[in-house]
């Protein structure tokens, strides 16, 4: 009987271990919750080329995609010359299988991007990747094809400067595509926004998505994205100067907020490439470069006036989207300063200078710590709250563009060079 007790003792003390160290999935680029938040512990703060580095592998070009992880896989997407590869990963480092998913890479804007900027999205079961030239692709994760489309083939050819890099979303068993891109000229923008069958490619529905945007605003890079406050769901897309919040199941338009870039100085370059983050009873909505960063209700309808809005900051992050972690929402600017603000207020707590190098990356948080990811490859770690305070700078010497991805204590770095896994020494 004694014995049978310090068993079950045993065997509990092992099991509240696991509970509080089960990993959790990275199944998007946004994170398990599509907002860059990993609720996972022990997560390492200092690592060099050297130093808490589990592996290290060699990828077959650049590529400014995320990698997600679900499980023991590890998915992303790359340029391999002329070749555009999906590829699978085991969090061993050893490469599971590749899949050859497009052709015709093209680079823009120097070392910025390409065409394998898109991130892939799983669910465990199947991972799907899309590509900027419009190829939309589903295998299962041992990297079977299950059906494969060209998006320009089924809605038109793309009309964007530096490529389709929109991620999609993955809610259920639908797959969401935000489509904005368009002629460069004066002519107002005609989006479209996509739900299909996740399983089989069909489309369940389209919309047109109109806006009065002009010139090089008709094009946005940005990503949608889910919002689920009280069991409703809003579907996000953001561009072409407005944000807009689609019913999930049929597309139809519930609200739009505009004047994001203010009709009374219009900015005929500002695109949007930052996505909005999504919190507790609040959308907090970048623009671009001289435009502001907004706060605004969910539950708003038809044309969101001025006034409705929360607040609005006058400084917005121009490529990083922003990151809400408690009271406290962080605008990581594309020279690596940093604001701090009050989640309720927009009151700003600090603004702070970090490492002085573009910020392509979006920022995350884990265990109490922000992560910068410049694109040198510098990833400064922020304590959070709202007092300044560096932990640490990271350097692997690699050039990155992507968001890192946490799962099981590992932070994956996709590098221009390669795959690093950073883990804290056991």
């Amino acid at each position: 009987m004694l014995l049978a007790s310090r068993w079950l003792s045993a065997l509990g003390v092992v099991l509240g271990v696991a509970s509080t160290c089960s990993a959790e999935n990275w199944p998007n680029w946004r994170g398990p919750r599509n907002n860059g938040i990993s609720g996972e512990k022990s997560v390492p703060v200092k690592w060099s080329a050297t130093e808490n580095v589990a592996w290290h592998t060699k990828l077959p070009g650049p590529a400014g995609a995320s990698p997600v992880v679900w499980g023991d896989n590890i998915f992303l997407t790359s340029a391999d010359g002329a070749e555009l590869v999906l590829l699978c990963y085991g969090t061993d480092g050893k490469q599971r299988w590749r899949e050859v998913i497009g052709s015709g890479n093209k680079d823009v804007r120097g070392d910025e991007g390409n065409s394998a900027s898109n991130s892939p999205v799983t669910d465990g079961k199947f991972v799907w990747a899309m590509l900027a030239n419009g190829q939309l692709t589903c295998h299962t994760v041992a990297g079977k094809e299950i059906w494969k489309l060209n998006l320009e083939d089924r809605y038109g050819k793309f009309d964007i400067q530096f490529g389709m890099t929109s991620t999609p979303i993955l809610d259920e068993d639908k797959l969401y595509l935000q489509l904005i891109h368009g002629k460069w000229g004066k002519e107002p923008s005609r989006g479209l926004v996509v739900c299909l069958d996740a399983a089989t490619g069909k489309e369940l529905w389209k919309q047109v998505r109109a806006t009065d945007a002009v010139d090089e605003n008709k094009h946005s890079y940005a990503s949608p994205m889910m919002y689920d406050y009280g069991g409703r769901k809003l579907l996000l897309t953001h561009g072409a100067d407005y944000t807009i919040a689609h019913d999930p199941a049929n597309g139809n338009e519930i609200w739009r907020l505009g004047n994001l870039n203010v009709k009374e100085k219009y900015d005929n370059t500002l695109r949007f490439v930052a996505s909005p983050a999504c919190t507790d009873g609040l959308i907090i909505v970048p623009t671009a470069k001289g435009g502001p960063c907004v706060a605004i209700r969910p539950d708003g309808q038809g044309d969101i006036p001025n006034d409705a809005r929360v607040w609005t900051h006058a400084k917005t992050p121009d490529v990083p989207s922003p990151l809400v972690v408690g009271d406290f929402v962080y605008l990581c600017m594309q020279d690596g300063n940093i604001y701090c603000l009050d989640k309720q207020s927009g009151e700003q707590h600090y603004f702070q200078r970090t490492h002085r190098q573009r910020h392509r990356a979006s920022p995350i948080y884990a265990d109490g710590h922000i992560y910068l990811t410049a694109r040198d490859g510098k990833v400064t770690v922020l304590k959070a709250g709202k007092e300044f305070a560096v932990v640490a700078e990271n350097e692997v010497g690699d050039a990155i563009s992507s968001s890192p991805a946490i799962s099981n204590g590992t932070i994956y770095l996709r590098s221009y060079d390669g795959l690093w896994a950073i883990r804290n020494k056991q």
